[in-house]
C-alpha cells in the first residue's frame, strides 16, 4: 500500500511543483517557523533536515536564519525547486531516511506526516529517531482532530492525496514512546475544517 501511495504523491506534487514554488508563506507558518528557530538556537543546534521540503520556501527560511539545512522530497520537481533556491536538496522520503544515525540537531516536517497510513507511522517516527542527535528537536506539524484516513474524494490535486488525521489524544499517544513532547498547540490561524497540530518534540533515549 505505502508503494502505491508513494507514487501516488510523487505525481501529485510533480504537477504541483511550479504553482506551489510561487505561493508565499502564511503569516501563520512564519511564526511556526520563528518559533523553531528560537527553540534550536536556545540549545545551540545548526543542523537541520526538511522532511517533505516541497518546494523549499520553509527550507529557504530556516537558511536565511543560518542553519545547516538538508531538505527531502519524494518528488523529483520540488527538488530541483530547492536546488534553485541554493537548498542541499535529496529525493528521498521517510520511509527510508538514507542518513547515518545521529546526522542532525533538528528536524522540521509541517504538513509532510499526515500523508503516512497509520499502521506506518510508528516506523516513520523511528527513522526520524535514529536520524536525530541525541536530546534533538522535531518539530512535527498536521492538521487532524478527528480519526480518520483516506483519499481525500474533494482533493483538487491529481492524482487526489491520501491524509491521516489523529484526535490529539492519538496524535500524542503515537508520538509519546520516542519523543518527549515539549510543547502543544493548536493554530487557529490555520484555518480550514480541520485544526492545525502543533508539535515541539525532544528525541527520548531509548534503552533496548
Amino acid at each position: 500500500m505505502d508503494l502505491l501511495l508513494k507514487e501516488s504523491l510523487k505525481a501529485s506534487y510533480n504537477e504541483q511543483a511550479d504553482s506551489r514554488n510561487k505561493v508565499e508563506i502564511e503569516s501563520w507558518k512564519v511564526s511556526e517557523l520563528d518559533s523553531f528557530v528560537t527553540a534550536i538556537r536556545k540549545e545551540g543546534f545548526h543542523s537541520l533536515l526538511d522532511i517533505g521540503a516541497g518546494s523549499g520556501q520553509h527550507g529557504k527560511y530556516l537558511l536565511d536564519h543560518k542553519l545547516d539545512v538538508t531538505c527531502i522530497d519524494l518528488s523529483p520537481n520540488m527538488v530541483e525547486t530547492c536546488r534553485a533556491k541554493g537548498l542541499k536538496a535529496k529525493i528521498m522520503d521517510y520511509y527510508t531516511l538514507n542518513f547515518e544515525s545521529e546526522s542532525f540537531e533538528s528536524v522540521w516536517a509541517m504538513n509532510t506526516l499526515l500523508h503516512v497510513p497509520k499502521v506506518s507511522l510508528p516506523a516513520v517516527l523511528k527513522n526520524i529517531h535514529t536520524v536525530l542527535t541525541q536530546d534533538g528537536l522535531f518539530y512535527m506539524g498536521v492538521y487532524g482532530g478527528k480519526d480518520s484516513e483516506g483519499v481525500w474524494e474533494e482533493d483538487s490535486y491529481i492524482p487526489k492525496r491520501f491524509f491521516s488525521f489523529y484526535t490529539d489524544e492519538n496524535l500524542l499517544k503515537v508520538v509519546s514512546p520516542l519523543f518527549e513532547v515539549i510543547d502543544f498547540h493548536i493554530v487557529p490561524e490555520a484555518g480550514g475544517g480541520l485544526d492545525f497540530q502543533s508539535l515541539l518534540l525532544r528525541k527520548k533515549t531509548i534503552v533496548d
